[in-house]
């Protein structure tokens, strides 16, 4: 697995500046904006969020088996393939929720750097390549419906639950699998209104409005 790519460093304080003239800052700004941009909102970073998400499915499927086995469980074997279900879960839950831990703090680290960089200078002919409209509203959409129905497995089927034939851990199962699923796509969805946020303040000098959930420790203006 190839390691991440490095995050560039802030831009330097004013009094240590040594750009020759505004063209090589504008130059050097646009060549790290469209790296942080990539890194913050380009589709690998969605397909690796659901990635992870996945997985922490996939485990939680297994777990959630185990505990439908374990309150079904007659003899030894049942009773051992849910151990064996249940380590399995966890080996693939507990590593997802960690990694995207990391990914949450890498994004807060480029929030502040995008923010920092963008607020040097403007450029609209090149500032234009990172609005990404088309990448934010898949971002949007796809982290919508998951949203959509990772509430719907948390509410709506357990409510509609029949006593005798859904049993408590089936139930477990479908809540904790649309809980992830709602996490995730809060995760997109916040990065979505954060990226437009972002251009609408910084890029174009337009008032925004707040994000939906605030992240503390990024640059102010």
């Amino acid at each position: 697995m190839s390691a991440r790519p490095a995050l560039p460093p802030p831009p330097p304080p004013v009094e240590i500046r040594t750009w020759p003239d505004r063209g090589a800052l504008l130059a050097d700004r646009a060549h790290i904006l469209g790296a942080l941009v990539k890194m913050h909102l380009g589709p690998g970073r969605l397909g690796l969020l659901w990635m992870w998400g996945a997985v922490g499915a996939l485990g939680w499927a297994m777990i959630g088996t185990a505990f439908v086995t374990f309150e079904q469980s007659y003899d030894v074997f049942s009773a051992f393939f849910g151990v064996i279900m249940l380590a399995l879960g966890a080996c693939c839950l507990v590593p997802a929720v960690v990694l995207v831990v990391i990914g949450l703090r890498r994004d807060r680290r480029l929030r502040r750097l995008l923010a920092q960089w963008g607020a040097l200078d403007r450029d609209p002919a090149r500032d234009a390549a990172y609005r990404l409209p088309g990448v934010s509203l898949v971002w949007l959409l796809g982290s919508f419906v998951l949203c959509a129905g990772g509430l719907y497995a948390c509410f709506v089927v357990p409510a509609g639950a029949v006593r005798g034939d859904d049993t408590y851990g089936l139930m477990a199962l479908v809540m904790g699998l649309g809980f992830i699923g709602w996490i995730i796509g809060l995760i997109g969805i916040t990065k979505a209104f954060w990226h437009r946020r972002w251009v609408l303040r910084t890029l174009l000098g337009r008032a925004a409005p707040e994000p939906l959930v605030s992240v503390r420790g990024g640059a102010h203006r």
